[in-house]
């Protein structure tokens, strides 16, 4: 199973409702590279859990993987409705699991911009 295969088996299982494929796939020592949530694996674990991305739909547009990383671009609308937000997630494997995760993301404001 390569790591794209992977990766889409747990988001998959993420978008569904599944957070706890979160501990299955995020090593021990996993590292959160966004400032504005929490680094270490278990903290970034609740904070995901509990946050509003939990309860978003999650739309995947592509994913593309090269070596250790897979990137995923993906369309996020809250529960509470409005346009969303396009993001795109980095995520570096080691041994089949998640060590490190980076990510941008801005509004969407018309449909040519996901």
């Amino acid at each position: 199973m390569t790591i794209k295969d992977i990766f889409l088996e747990a988001f998959g299982r993420f978008a569904a409702g599944d957070t706890g494929v979160l501990k299955e796939i995020l090593r021990e020592d996993f590292v959160n590279h966004d400032p504005d949530s929490p680094r270490g694996r278990d903290e970034w674990i609740e904070f995901t859990r509990t946050g509003p991305v939990a309860t978003a739909t999650l739309e995947l547009k592509r994913v593309i993987a090269d070596d250790e990383f897979v990137v995923a671009h993906l369309r996020l609308t809250p529960q509470d409705g409005g346009a969303g937000e396009a993001v795109v997630d980095v995520w570096r494997f080691d041994q089949g699991r998640i060590v490190e995760h980076w990510d941008v993301s801005q509004p969407i404001t018309g449909p040519d911009q996901v």
